[in-house]
């Protein structure tokens, strides 16, 4: 784990681009430059306009430069949950080295057998999240460099993403003249900072209420087990806002964020406030109490879907709860619109860094938090998936290896194998997937 250095996020948001640098000093994070500029070129979440995006990470990023008086060269880099999916993996190989000791190079080369698997053509490998090491059998090894052995296993989740999404998001900050420390997924990121290790590891639900899009992410034994994305989020509420009361899009955020309540039972029927008409010269009052029925109509539609798809998976019987962040989730009231919905508990995330507690910076300080927190073995893991430190060994070696395993095994009869998984089925999906470890897990 680095406890000393020097980090910089980049969220690419419907709404805005932001821009965090933070300093780590002795595990303590020390924000000295934020930079937030209003997103041209995405759509619900998408890139859809490379040059306007990053025209929007330059002018974020020459903000962040400014307030925090250095130079930005590398940036760790957010991706949405879009169209993941998140499956086991796990791969097997003969320790190389002649005292068979294992050293980086096996764990580099064991990561290269657990990711030999077929993957569609239009997904590409966004994370390898190792869950466990087996060494000669022996399992719950979390680092097994330094250790004798002769066969090498790691269990791991492998997630994948649309490959639009990714070479977009790469395009972009590669234009923007940005090297890329690490690429990652926002709900790890998100939860990294809003959730205490003991909700990840018992079981909580993340939901991320963006301007373009809102997430529903499950974290359980620290570890990814299930994300959705509904393609509705806060400026879904500014349009129904916009189209209702037939006003500007700005002057309907403006409204949303200076008299918007979630709950109309709570908003007063008396309290009026002016609202410039297109097409009329005058402005006409609204009471407060109509427009938090035209923003609880669309946040009741967004927290329905996500319910829908959380009882599918049984995910709402987690003792851990729901913890609500992202811009959206700064509408007052949202909570106790939130907890009538889902019956469950639900809480506010806010950063509480210096001039940064806003839930819009949940995903920006995450990104930072989270790649400052990775041990030794994910940092070995990151830095293959980039590239950067790839193995000596290509995958017929790899494949090679994990034969004379086998035929190891054969002759000894030494080791308790566990049964083999068997290979996914064109049936089973994320979700029966995802369903059944809930099932399990409550029974």
């Amino acid at each position: 784990m680095k406890n000393t250095g020097m980090y910089v996020s980049l969220d690419i948001g419907t709404t805005s681009i932001k821009v965090v640098v933070a300093e780590f000093i002795n595990g303590e994070m020390n924000i000295i430059g934020v930079g937030n500029e209003k997103s041209e070129g995405l759509s619900r979440g998408i890139i859809v306009d490379i040059d306007k995006t990053v025209d929007s990470i330059n002018k974020a990023i020459k903000q962040a430069e400014q307030k925090a008086n250095v130079d930005i060269n590398k940036v760790i880099v957010g991706i949405p949950a879009n169209n993941i999916e998140i499956e086991p993996c796990q791969g097997m190989i003969a320790i190389s080295g002649e005292n068979k000791e294992i050293v980086k190079e096996d764990v580099c080369n064991v990561l290269s057998a657990a990711m030999v698997k077929s993957v569609p053509p239009e997904k590409e490998i966004l994370a390898i999240l190792p869950e466990e090491f087996i060494v000669d059998g022996f399992d719950g090894i979390k680092d097994p460099r330094g250790m004798i052995g002769v066969r090498l296993e790691m269990h791991a989740t492998m997630i994948t993403g649309p490959k639009t999404i990714i070479h977009n998001t790469k395009k972009c900050v590669e234009k923007a003249g940005l090297q890329i420390e690490n690429i990652v997924l926002q709900p790890l990121a998100a939860s990294s900072i809003a959730m205490s290790k003991g909700e990840s590891d018992f079981g909580t639900i993340l939901i991320d209420m963006g301007g373009g899009q809102t997430t529903a992410s499950v974290m359980h034994d620290n570890q990814l087990k299930f994300a959705f994305v509904n393609q509705e989020g806060g400026e879904y509420v500014t349009k129904d806002i916009s189209v209702v009361l037939n006003t500007s899009f700005e002057n309907a955020e403006r409204i949303k964020r200076d008299y918007g309540y979630a709950l109309p039972e709570d908003a007063s029927p008396d309290e009026e406030f002016p609202v410039e008409i297109i097409g009329q010269s005058k402005p006409i009052n609204v009471d407060e109490q109509y427009l938090s029925e035209i923003i609880e109509a669309r946040l009741v539609q967004i927290f329905g879907k996500i319910k829908n798809k959380l009882d599918f998976i049984e995910a709402r019987d987690l003792p851990g709860g729901i913890i609500l962040t992202g811009g959206a989730a700064a509408i007052p009231g949202v909570i106790g619109l939130a907890e009538d919905i889902f019956e469950a508990n639900v809480k506010l995330y806010i950063p509480d860094q210096m001039g940064m507690r806003y839930p819009t910076f949940t995903t920006s300080i995450g990104l930072v938090n989270y790649e400052a927190k990775l041990d030794d073995i994910h940092q070995i893991i990151k830095d293959y998936s980039l590239n950067q430190d790839m193995p000596t060994e290509d995958d017929n070696t790899i494949r090679q290896k994990q034969s004379q395993i086998l035929d190891y095994e054969e002759q000894e009869h030494h080791y308790n194998e566990k049964p083999k998984k068997q290979e996914k089925r064109k049936e089973d999906t994320l979700v029966f997937k995802a369903k059944s470890f809930f099932t399990n897990f409550f029974d």
